[in-house]
């Protein structure tokens, strides 16, 4: 496989991996409240969003390596695309968290509020949360990457 294919993809992944996650969190925020307030935000948040976002864009470039075998040939990708799943998941419920009760503020008539004000109180837990999950995600798809590559080795040597 061409090495620019094995750099931009993965490359490509992470970008667009991470500019998905970026795009969910603000635009709920604008959503709801408007730009200044979703840059206002993200400023605040930074400490926890960005590595959020990148965390996610990491998930979604190593998930790029395990699904198209760029760097060793594999048979199974393992729980890598679930692991990615499950993080993106409750990293996007981390980014909800911040902003639900501005939602609640614009469309009252879902009934929201009691999940708002419970997803208000625990915003930060929330987010450490997503973030550990993006950690657990990353090292999940390391270790793949890894037990494959040793796999491979034995025949490497005989070379």
């Amino acid at each position: 496989m061409p090495l620019i294919k094995r750099i931009f993809l993965p490359f490509g992944a992470f970008l667009l991996g991470s500019a998905f996650i970026a795009t969910f969190y603000i635009g709920i925020l604008t959503w709801a409240q408007g730009w200044e307030y979703a840059a206002s935000q993200l400023s605040r948040d930074r400490w926890y969003v960005l590595p959020i976002i990148i965390g996610f864009g990491i998930q979604a470039a190593l998930y790029t390596i395990l699904r198209f075998r760029l760097f060793v040939p594999m048979t199974t990708t393992g729980p890598g695309g679930a692991m990615m799943g499950t993080s993106g998941a409750t990293s996007a419920t981390a980014m909800v968290a911040c902003c639900i009760h501005h939602v609640t503020d614009v469309l009252p008539i879902l009934g929201l509020s009691a999940a708002a004000s419970f997803l208000t109180r625990y915003q930060r837990p929330f987010m450490l949360v997503g973030l550990a999950m993006n950690i657990v995600g990353i090292i999940v798809m390391l270790v793949i990457l890894y037990r494959e590559r040793q796999k491979l080795q034995p025949a490497l040597e005989m070379k």
